[in-house]
């Protein structure tokens, strides 16, 4: 893969805090990710250096330690999160947060390599005045484009970032590339590694899971695989990472990506439990010690503390989950033969539009020009001369190749043709697009034939009004 010049977005900094910050933040990662951007766990992080009495005044806005034991009170609950800390001040911001979510590839991780692949790629969004929710999953083989490369899947963003040195690394090339592809504006980042994530379920006491059906998982290191049974039943951290890592269901990526919303329910489920809140508090030094290698984020401080006290304000009724699956994308292959999904960017933005209720626009879905669109999209091209038994049909193949266009074959069309034809088998918006302002044609000579087993995406026809009149050196 041969860079290009590009511009590329720098990271935004990343805060240097003391222990005790660190830990609040590590957890509040977590907390931010389990619960859907509930943050209540950055207050409890953030008190956890200062002891337990000051945990309590600081959340029961009172002098004074906890109630002696056996003795009648009145007061709150201290280990009851449905009551709103009087501290800090609440979030007073108008506009949404976002963060991307991402977990790296097993394989690179695993072996130790300078730069990883992004395996999963989460959206979690929050609306401060609508107090609503959202998750989106973006499926690691999208093709896309990449600020600063030629377009490739949206995975090995986060790869190009880290080894071309870019600035902010791969964080911040990947949330660039996710930006520009969905248009949605993403303020943070974080990278959770597998040894982390399963400690912090294990700390937690395990997560509850409903298993639809029997499922193979395969843990990493050296547990050898299972199948887990059907119904209700609390995993521990190696199987819940497992069971969120599959890929042995028929649906794939797409299967994998519901499973690890499911899963990040289940941690905001369990987080919301008064025990799990007492056992955090009690296991506070070990979480800092065994976590505080394993997250990556910029996330500050200061906002995850301003918008704690959101922490209990969203139901689950108010939280929105989305899969870009196969109902979003075709089916296709790059330049070096890989399978990738070439994004279907009205039926996006649609769904983009659910997760992320908004008053005003977003930017573009796909931005660029005409040309970069149309390479973005990547649909293999046949070419059919039905104006001439000469050579207009590789002329114009090396025309529109000039152009970026993915033209695979040239050949005579079966019959003549007066006016240029372009036939869509497989829904190209861009590409199509491209070829009416090359070609000069009008809609009416575009056809739209809906066939998954069209051995090329578009065929175009020439005819000899192109032949007449046409560009071409």
């Amino acid at each position: 893969m041969q860079r290009q010049n590009g511009p590329t977005q720098p990271a935004k900094p990343t805060l240097t805090l003391p222990a005790g910050g660190r830990a609040l933040l590590l957890l509040g990662v977590f907390v931010m990710t389990g619960t859907a951007l509930a943050f209540a766990g950055f207050v409890l992080g953030r008190l956890l250096s200062q002891g337990p009495d000051r945990l309590i005044r600081q959340f029961l806005g009172a002098p004074g330690g906890p109630a002696a034991a056996g003795a009648a009170t009145n007061t709150p609950d201290p280990f009851s999160l449905s009551f709103a800390p009087p501290t800090p001040e609440p979030w007073d911001g108008t506009t949404r947060v976002t963060m991307l979510v991402m977990g790296l590839d097993y394989r690179d991780w695993s072996a130790g390599e300078t730069a990883s692949r992004s395996d999963t790629m989460i959206l979690l969004t929050i609306d401060p005045l609508a107090k609503t929710a959202g998750i989106l999953s973006v499926p690691r083989d999208l093709w896309a484009n990449i600020p600063g490369f030629k377009p490739n899947k949206i995975n090995t963003a986060y790869y190009f970032g880290d080894i071309y040195k870019v600035p902010g690394g791969g964080p911040a090339l990947a949330m660039a590339t996710v930006e520009a592809t969905l248009g949605v504006p993403i303020d943070y980042y974080a990278v959770v590694d597998f040894n982390s994530f399963i400690r912090f379920i294990d700390l937690i006491g395990g997560v509850k899971l409903d298993i639809p059906e029997p499922i193979r998982v395969d843990p990493i290191g050296d547990k050898p695989p299972r199948t887990l049974k059907p119904g209700r039943q609390v995993l521990p951290g190696d199987l819940a990472l497992a069971y969120a890592r599959t890929r042995s269901t028929p649906g794939g990526d797409f299967d994998r990506a519901a499973r690890q919303q499911q899963v990040i329910l289940a941690i905001r489920n369990r987080l919301l439990e008064p025990r799990t809140f007492q056992r955090l508090l009690a296991n506070a030094p070990e979480i800092y010690a065994e976590l505080s290698g394993g997250i990556r984020t910029n996330l500050p401080f200061e906002d995850a503390l301003k918008l704690a006290v959101l922490a209990n304000q969203i139901p689950d009724g108010g939280i929105q989950r989305g899969v870009i699956d196969e109902r979003y994308v075709t089916f296709g292959t790059s330049p070096d033969d890989l399978a990738i999904l070439i994004p279907i960017p009205d039926r996006i933005r649609v769904l983009r539009d659910q997760i992320f209720p908004t008053g005003g626009a977003f930017s573009p879905l796909t931005p660029g020009n005409t040309a970069e669109r149309m390479q973005l999209e990547f649909a293999s091209i046949a070419v059919q001369d039905g104006a001439s038994g000469g050579g207009l049909g590789q002329r114009t193949g090396d025309y529109l190749k000039g152009f970026g266009a993915n033209v695979v074959s040239v050949g005579q069309a079966e019959q003549p043709y007066s006016l240029t034809t372009v036939i869509d088998y497989t829904g190209n918006p861009y590409a199509v697009q491209f070829l009416v302002q090359m070609l000069g044609i009008r809609e009416a000579q575009i056809l739209q034939r809906y066939d998954p087993n069209s051995p090329v995406d578009i065929i175009v026809k020439l005819g000899s009004d192109w032949l007449n009149s046409n560009p071409m050196p």
